[in-house]
């Protein structure tokens, strides 16, 4: 996991509340999770504090800070939306943001109770932010572009892996899965980063889905790839036909989203070392999008 530059403990926290939302100041604060990108604080009993630990964080909280208002009551399913907005300060360089509590575990620690509603409404989700328009969307170089673009990442992360997978096999399925044309429609507003570890469920069922950082415009396929991650057979065709709106999702689409789908398993499989969650990720989805037969 890449190092912090900021250290975010509760005492800073405590004191940018102070400063700025003094309202929420004196609410007991725990620390929940300290991930890539940003430390998560619960505060209180409703509410959690999002603060950028790096750099590369702070710029995907202000494009949360900047789209998710405006698509809250156009989804299907709960996002943190903020309620309370940060600024940078003499303590903390970055804006930072306070959003509502969502209860519920992440999709790669548990099980749905049942996967085939849960793909509908995820599939819902899907094609709802998809038909959301996208100008201004704020470009990404690592969503959303041609499934060619990726190659070189993906051989690039085998050889880095060693014996981890086996390399040509993977390599073959990509190409397989890439050798079809790409998008050549105007493009989509996607989510970016749609994962297990981005999905919340409590009690079987899909709570909310979190992490829009990474929010940008382009081929819809690389949000498709989640499919291979949470289901399978009927329950995979499920999510396929929900998530295309009014018809399924085209084949083309489809075998780009397993490229995609490739691409990430490797990813998650090479940033593991530390991250017992991205091994059982990585894993799931490589043996999912490729299976032995």
């Amino acid at each position: 996991m890449p190092a912090a530059e900021i250290d975010v403990t509760e005492q800073l926290v405590r004191g940018l509340l102070a400063e700025q939302h003094p309202d929420l100041a004196d609410r007991q604060l725990a620390l929940v999770a300290n991930g890539w990108d940003n430390a998560i604080f619960r505060v209180g009993d409703d509410l959690l504090a999002r603060l950028p630990r790096r750099q590369a964080g702070a710029d995907l909280v202000e494009h949360e800070q900047r789209w998710l208002p405006g698509l809250v009551d156009r989804l299907p399913l709960p996002i943190p939306a903020p309620i309370r907005v940060g600024r940078p300060s003499p303590t903390y360089p970055w804006a930072w943001t306070v959003c509502r509590w969502f209860e519920g575990e992440v999709a790669a620690d548990v099980s749905l109770t049942a996967p085939g509603r849960e793909a509908a409404r995820l599939g819902r989700f899907v094609a709802d932010l998809h038909g959301i328009d996208a100008a201004d969307a704020p470009p990404n170089p690592f969503r959303g572009q041609p499934v060619a673009e990726l190659r070189p990442r993906v051989v690039a992360n085998v050889d880095r892996l060693g014996d981890v997978v086996e390399g040509p096999r993977v390599l073959a399925g990509f190409d397989r899965f890439a050798s079809v044309p790409e998008w050549n429609h105007p493009p989509l507003l996607l989510h970016g980063d749609l994962h297990t570890a981005n999905v919340l469920v409590a009690d079987g069922a899909i709570s909310a889905v979190l992490d829009f950082g990474d929010i940008t415009s382009g081929d819809p396929a690389v949000d498709l790839a989640i499919g291979w991650m949470l289901f399978d057979g009927a329950d995979l065709e499920q999510f396929r036909r929900s998530a295309g709106g009014s018809a399924p999702v085209d084949d083309h689409t489809w075998s780009r989203a397993q490229a995609w789908a490739v691409h990430f398993a490797v990813m998650y499989l090479l940033h593991s070392a530390d991250n017992e969650r991205f091994t059982r990720m990585g894993t799931a989805l490589l043996g999912s999008v490729l299976p032995n037969r």
